[in-house]
């Protein structure tokens, strides 16, 4: 109940007694946030089948809940500059590229085994009044390495995390759904120019297991720090393009991985693997890769500036003889602000290419040569996608998905022909997700 309280009265200057506003009472969230304590939950829910292509036709559900909690440390406990980041995932239901595709780049960034796990788990001090942040613990790569800010809206886990990185390094490098311990630093140099340098662990599971690396490690507790590192750097540059001040960036970058690579055609000895398909591929010391980003805003919006037409492409080059990918290419357009009556609404449209490399592709003729099997000679795999994201409340967002697949597994034998001479035809996908944040 409010309390009493005097007032002036305006006419003839007595107090009068009069009801005080009651302040609406705080949530439990927002006295959390007050004491440097947020969580969040999202749930991306999906369902994506191919009506054509593919190794067989099939529709698939899948679900990933993502927990995550964040402390403001110098809120907490005084320490200034600091925050801390912890998030899990739930992981249910199947994947249409593994069990119905085959293809390389896969049709969801969500698709992984089923799980419950630990992704990121780190500590992040800000010094030199915030011009530098380290980065330490269990940390993903995708966010802030060989990205771009046009990118999140697409479902293929090409266009998020590149597939040249995800398909060559060791468990598909620090990505959804397999962080890795290491240490980022990040430095504004200028407004315009930022640099970011990481060392992670090389490999999130086991490299000399046979197993699957979501099955390694299944819990995402491993912390593995002993396997030969892996250390990537960029230097990104922030301008404006024209007398309309369109924003846009360019983003230069290489990686090292220091670890043993598979050769691509030869076992030890330099014995082709198809004269001897039960020998163990040659190792390779170390793997390096190029990589550069641009993305810039086209036109403007007339309903907000800050919205409007944009783009963005992405390329990167590795070496062939130990890499399934040599040359990757990808890019796309993003359409915000279109519509006053659906302000928040997103349209996209993008491509992504995977050239299977040279000496991948001389491994297939091999098998020719020394079985007499004309099995495919692989060439790419390549990715269109559209998409519609529909806001429908601040916290939920719909997407219709198209996808066509060309060359799934860079043109790869379609494992139920029994002559094994036919690729895995080209598939065409369709495919719906909901995605709910709190």
């Amino acid at each position: 109940m409010a309390a009493d309280q005097a007032q002036d009265n305006s006419k003839d200057g007595t107090k009068i007694a009069t009801k005080a506003k009651a302040q609406p009472a705080k949530s439990l969230r927002d006295l959390l946030a007050d004491w440097g304590v947020t969580f969040s939950a999202t749930y991306i829910a999906e369902t994506f089948g191919n009506v054509s292509g593919g190794i067989r036709r099939g529709t698939i559900f899948t679900g990933r809940l993502d927990l995550g909690m964040d402390l403001d440390l110098e809120k907490v406990m005084g320490w200034s500059g600091a925050k801390f980041h912890a998030n899990m995932y739930q992981i249910n239901g199947q994947g249409l590229s593994r069990d119905y595709i085959g293809n390389l780049m896969l049709v969801s960034g969500v698709e992984a085994l089923p799980a419950t796990r630990l992704y990121e788990l780190w500590i992040e001090q800000a010094l030199y009044n915030g011009k530098l942040l380290v980065k330490i613990g269990q940390q993903a790569s995708d966010v802030e390495f060989f990205d771009s800010k046009y990118d999140d809206l697409f479902t293929n886990s090409a266009l998020g995390w590149p597939g040249i990185t995800g398909i060559n390094l060791l468990a598909g490098g620090p990505s959804p759904p397999m962080a890795v311990p290491g240490v980022r630093v990040k430095a504004y140099l200028s407004e315009n120019i930022t640099a970011y340098a990481a060392i992670f662990d090389g490999d999130a599971a086991s490299p000399d297991s046979w197993q699957d690396p979501q099955i390694a490690d299944a819990t995402g507790l491993l912390f593995r720090v002993r396997d030969p590192a892996w250390m990537i750097g960029q230097l990104k540059y922030k301008f404006n393009v024209g007398s309309a001040n369109l924003p846009a960036s360019i983003t230069g970058g290489a990686w090292k991985h220091l670890g043993d690579f598979n050769d691509q055609r030869f076992a030890a000895g330099g014995i082709p693997l198809a004269a001897d398909p039960g020998a163990d591929p040659q190792k390779l010391r170390g793997n390096q890769g190029i990589f550069g980003v641009y993305e810039q805003m086209l036109t403007r919006s007339s309903l907000d500036p800050d919205k409007g037409l944009a783009f963005f492409v992405r390329t990167s080059v590795s070496p062939s003889d130990r890499n399934l990918i040599s040359f990757y290419l990808d890019g796309g357009f993003l359409l915000t602000g279109f519509s006053s009556a659906r302000p928040d609404d997103r349209i996209g449209v993008a491509m992504t290419y995977a050239k299977i490399s040279n000496a991948a592709r001389q491994a297939d003729r091999d098998v020719f040569t020394q079985t007499g099997v004309a099995i495919p000679v692989r060439d790419y795999e390549a990715v269109f996608e559209a998409t519609y994201g529909a806001q429908l409340q601040d916290n939920w967002l719909v997407q219709p998905v198209f996808q066509y697949v060309f060359h799934p597994g860079g043109g790869a034998v379609d494992p139920l022909d029994p002559t094994q001479t036919h690729r895995i035809k080209d598939a065409a996908v369709f495919g719906f997700r909901s995605t709910m944040t709190y």
